[in-house]
């Protein structure tokens, strides 16, 4: 059967060509050699590479909501307040167009503080909905820097419920945000982390981030590998 295929294989390449005696050598020797060469190659690789998992893409992409998506307005708990800031809305829509889920990770401290209630901070985020939506999911922390919860930023709880959420790795999971924290929290949970700096960005945030980038849009350029879908 080996001969046969091979037979048949070395016809197929003689086809067109000259049919010279050295052809002839030439190709019924190199098809001969091909099936098992290939198939060693292909034994070698699997070998080396036994146990070895591809490298998991970016499924979701979540963002912080004050300072990121939109203006960033201390306590803010009034809905006609709620501006989204430049590229927004170019932003989600490349990651939409993509397939990417997309959601929101935000600390709201005021809530522990007393300065706002949750249906404050829930007709927000409504209004941001509203301007910049649908989103996948939402997740807030409503605990202040003493109340040593997991989900508050820098700490990766939120992150890790969202990419539990979605049933996916963390490793699936990209955070954009306009603050230190918010990429420590992508890379406590084993997320990928990319920095938008504003005004409120302090120059060690910029130097520590292990990715920036000039706005939303680029940032969500970059996580696509640089494609517009």
């Amino acid at each position: 059967l080996w001969a046969a295929r091979t037979a048949a294989f070395a016809r197929r390449r003689l086809r067109g060509g000259p049919g010279t005696a050295a052809e002839v050598t030439d190709m019924v020797v190199t098809s001969a050699l091909i099936p098992p060469l290939a198939c060693w190659h292909r034994l070698r690789g699997e070998l080396r590479h036994a146990g070895a998992r591809p490298a998991p893409g970016v499924r979701v992409i979540l963002f912080d909501r004050d300072g990121t998506l939109v203006e960033d307005v201390p306590y803010n708990g009034d809905p006609d307040k709620v501006r989204p800031t430049a590229s927004a809305a170019r932003a989600l829509d490349l990651a939409r167009r993509a397939g990417l889920a997309v959601g929101v990770v935000t600390n709201q401290s005021g809530i522990a503080r007393g300065l706002l209630t949750r249906a404050q901070v829930d007709a927000v985020n409504r209004r941001v909905e509203e301007l910049l939506g649908p989103f996948d999911l939402w997740r807030v922390c409503p605990h202040g820097e003493r109340d040593g919860c997991g989900c508050r930023k820098p700490r990766p709880g939120m992150v890790r419920s969202a990419a539990a959420e979605r049933g996916l790795l963390p490793a699936q999971c990209a955070l954009v945000g306009d603050i230190g924290s918010d990429v420590e929290a992508a890379r406590a949970a084993g997320a990928r982390g990319v920095l938008v700096p504003t005004a409120a960005t302090l120059d060690a945030e910029v130097r520590d981030a292990p990715e920036t980038a000039p706005d939303l849009e680029a940032a969500v350029l970059r996580l696509l590998g640089g494609c517009t879908p």
